[in-house]
Protein backbone atom coordinates (compact mmCIF):
# COMPACT_ATOMS: atom_id res chain seq x y z
CA UNK A 1 0.00 0.00 0.00
CA UNK A 2 1.44 3.25 -1.01
CA UNK A 3 1.97 6.13 1.17
CA UNK A 4 -1.73 7.80 0.78
CA UNK A 5 -3.87 4.31 0.84
CA UNK A 6 -1.93 4.30 4.33
CA UNK A 7 -2.81 7.44 5.25
CA UNK A 8 -6.07 7.91 3.78
CA UNK A 9 -6.98 4.47 6.15
CA UNK A 10 -5.56 5.57 8.90
CA UNK A 11 -7.69 8.97 8.94
CA UNK A 12 -10.90 6.40 8.15
CA UNK A 13 -10.04 4.40 11.07
CA UNK A 14 -9.53 7.07 13.05
CA UNK A 15 -13.12 8.82 11.97
CA UNK A 16 -14.94 5.85 12.58
CA UNK A 17 -13.50 5.44 16.36
CA UNK A 18 -14.35 9.19 16.96
CA UNK A 19 -17.67 8.42 16.18
CA UNK A 20 -18.13 5.07 17.91
CA UNK A 21 -16.88 6.95 20.75
CA UNK A 22 -18.92 10.43 20.78
CA UNK A 23 -21.97 7.75 20.04
CA UNK A 24 -21.15 5.69 23.07
CA UNK A 25 -20.67 8.95 24.58
CA UNK A 26 -24.39 10.02 24.11
CA UNK A 27 -26.14 6.56 24.02
CA UNK A 28 -24.74 4.91 27.40
CA UNK A 29 -24.60 6.70 30.38
CA UNK A 30 -22.11 4.58 32.18
CA UNK A 31 -19.62 5.31 29.34
CA UNK A 32 -20.13 9.13 29.81
CA UNK A 33 -19.71 8.56 33.15
CA UNK A 34 -16.59 6.60 33.41
CA UNK A 35 -14.67 8.81 30.75
CA UNK A 36 -16.41 12.76 32.10
CA UNK A 37 -12.71 12.90 34.07
CA UNK A 38 -11.21 12.81 31.00
CA UNK A 39 -12.29 15.09 28.85
CA UNK A 40 -12.51 18.09 30.95
CA UNK A 41 -10.48 21.16 30.48
CA UNK A 42 -7.50 20.86 30.38
CA UNK A 43 -7.51 17.47 30.44
CA UNK A 44 -8.51 17.52 26.79
CA UNK A 45 -5.33 19.24 25.81
CA UNK A 46 -3.39 16.56 26.79
CA UNK A 47 -5.31 13.79 25.49
CA UNK A 48 -5.48 15.83 22.10
CA UNK A 49 -1.64 16.19 21.93
CA UNK A 50 -1.49 12.80 22.29
CA UNK A 51 -3.93 12.00 19.76
CA UNK A 52 -2.05 14.34 17.40
CA UNK A 53 1.23 12.34 18.08
CA UNK A 54 -0.48 8.96 17.24
CA UNK A 55 -1.77 10.65 14.34
CA UNK A 56 1.38 11.73 12.96
CA UNK A 57 2.95 7.88 14.10
CA UNK A 58 0.30 6.52 12.13
CA UNK A 59 0.72 8.59 8.89
CA UNK A 60 4.27 8.29 9.08
CA UNK A 61 5.04 11.92 9.79
CA UNK A 62 7.47 12.67 12.14
CA UNK A 63 7.21 16.07 12.16
CA UNK A 64 3.69 16.14 13.94
CA UNK A 65 5.73 15.50 17.06
CA UNK A 66 5.92 19.16 17.17
CA UNK A 67 2.71 20.48 17.29
CA UNK A 68 1.64 17.60 19.64
CA UNK A 69 4.60 18.44 22.11
CA UNK A 70 3.29 22.13 22.42
CA UNK A 71 -0.42 20.92 22.61
CA UNK A 72 0.17 18.54 25.62
CA UNK A 73 2.49 20.93 27.25
CA UNK A 74 0.76 23.61 27.22
CA UNK A 75 -2.56 21.75 27.96
CA UNK A 76 0.10 20.58 31.30
CA UNK A 77 0.47 24.30 32.08
CA UNK A 78 -3.31 25.16 32.38
CA UNK A 79 -3.75 21.60 34.22
CA UNK A 80 -1.00 22.56 37.07
CA UNK A 81 -2.19 26.39 37.26
CA UNK A 82 -6.04 24.92 37.36
CA UNK A 83 -4.67 22.23 39.93
CA UNK A 84 -3.01 24.79 42.08
CA UNK A 85 -5.28 27.53 41.36
CA UNK A 86 -2.04 29.75 40.91
CA UNK A 87 -3.06 31.45 37.33
CA UNK A 88 -0.48 34.57 37.77
CA UNK A 89 2.33 31.84 36.83
CA UNK A 90 1.19 32.45 33.20
CA UNK A 91 3.43 35.17 33.66
CA UNK A 92 6.64 33.21 33.49
CA UNK A 93 4.85 29.57 32.46
CA UNK A 94 4.72 31.14 28.77
CA UNK A 95 9.27 31.07 28.71
CA UNK A 96 8.39 26.66 28.49
CA UNK A 97 6.72 26.59 24.78
CA UNK A 98 10.27 26.37 23.10
CA UNK A 99 11.19 23.60 25.59
CA UNK A 100 7.93 21.87 23.99
CA UNK A 101 9.24 22.62 20.86
CA UNK A 102 12.04 21.19 21.85
CA UNK A 103 10.85 18.05 23.04
CA UNK A 104 8.49 17.57 19.65
CA UNK A 105 11.69 18.25 17.58
CA UNK A 106 13.60 15.60 19.82
CA UNK A 107 11.10 13.09 18.84
CA UNK A 108 10.95 13.94 15.71
CA UNK A 109 14.15 13.19 15.39
CA UNK A 110 14.30 9.91 17.44
CA UNK A 111 11.57 8.95 15.11
CA UNK A 112 14.16 9.41 11.85
CA UNK A 113 13.17 12.83 10.66
CA UNK A 114 16.87 14.16 10.33
CA UNK A 115 17.80 13.19 13.21
CA UNK A 116 21.16 14.94 14.25
CA UNK A 117 19.33 18.23 13.09
CA UNK A 118 15.98 17.86 15.40
CA UNK A 119 18.37 16.33 18.13
CA UNK A 120 20.66 19.18 18.11
CA UNK A 121 17.51 22.00 17.75
CA UNK A 122 15.77 20.54 20.17
CA UNK A 123 18.30 20.40 22.96
CA UNK A 124 19.01 24.02 22.05
CA UNK A 125 15.60 24.83 22.56
CA UNK A 126 15.21 23.19 25.58
CA UNK A 127 18.21 24.46 27.17
CA UNK A 128 16.86 28.27 25.96
CA UNK A 129 13.52 27.68 27.61
CA UNK A 130 14.69 26.48 30.37
CA UNK A 131 17.17 29.42 31.31
CA UNK A 132 14.46 31.75 29.92
CA UNK A 133 11.99 29.97 32.38
CA UNK A 134 14.28 30.05 35.27
CA UNK A 135 15.31 33.71 34.70
CA UNK A 136 11.74 35.02 34.49
CA UNK A 137 10.18 32.55 37.45
CA UNK A 138 13.37 34.39 39.61
CA UNK A 139 12.24 37.80 37.82
CA UNK A 140 8.42 37.51 38.85
CA UNK A 141 8.53 35.76 42.07
CA UNK A 142 7.87 32.26 41.06
CA UNK A 143 11.14 30.57 42.14
CA UNK A 144 13.58 31.94 44.41
CA UNK A 145 16.39 29.62 43.60
CA UNK A 146 19.36 32.44 43.95
CA UNK A 147 17.77 35.14 45.94
CA UNK A 148 17.58 38.79 44.48
CA UNK A 149 20.63 37.64 42.20
CA UNK A 150 18.48 34.99 40.42
CA UNK A 151 17.50 36.56 37.07
CA UNK A 152 21.50 38.63 37.29
CA UNK A 153 23.12 35.05 37.58
CA UNK A 154 21.14 33.07 34.88
CA UNK A 155 21.62 35.57 32.52
CA UNK A 156 25.36 35.49 33.12
CA UNK A 157 25.04 31.41 32.67
CA UNK A 158 22.80 31.63 29.59
CA UNK A 159 25.53 34.35 27.85
CA UNK A 160 28.65 32.00 28.97
CA UNK A 161 26.93 28.98 27.52
CA UNK A 162 26.08 31.18 24.27
CA UNK A 163 29.69 32.05 23.72
CA UNK A 164 31.13 28.50 24.69
CA UNK A 165 29.08 27.24 22.14
CA UNK A 166 29.63 29.93 19.75
CA UNK A 167 33.90 29.60 20.16
CA UNK A 168 33.45 25.48 20.19
CA UNK A 169 31.49 25.87 16.82
CA UNK A 170 33.89 27.58 15.18
CA UNK A 171 36.73 26.37 16.37
CA UNK A 172 35.34 23.26 15.01
CA UNK A 173 34.65 24.30 11.59
CA UNK A 174 38.33 25.57 10.78
CA UNK A 175 38.82 21.98 11.95
CA UNK A 176 41.16 22.93 14.98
Amino acid sequence: MNKQGRSQLALGVILVLLGAWFLLDKTMPSFHDFFEPYTEWPVNMLLIGAGIFIVGLVLGQPGMSVPAAVVAGIGGIFYYQDATNSYDSWSYMWALIPGFVGIGSVLAGLLGDNMAHNLKRGLNLMVTSAVLFLVFSSFFGGLDIFGNYGPAILLILLGVWVLGSGLYRSYRDKGE
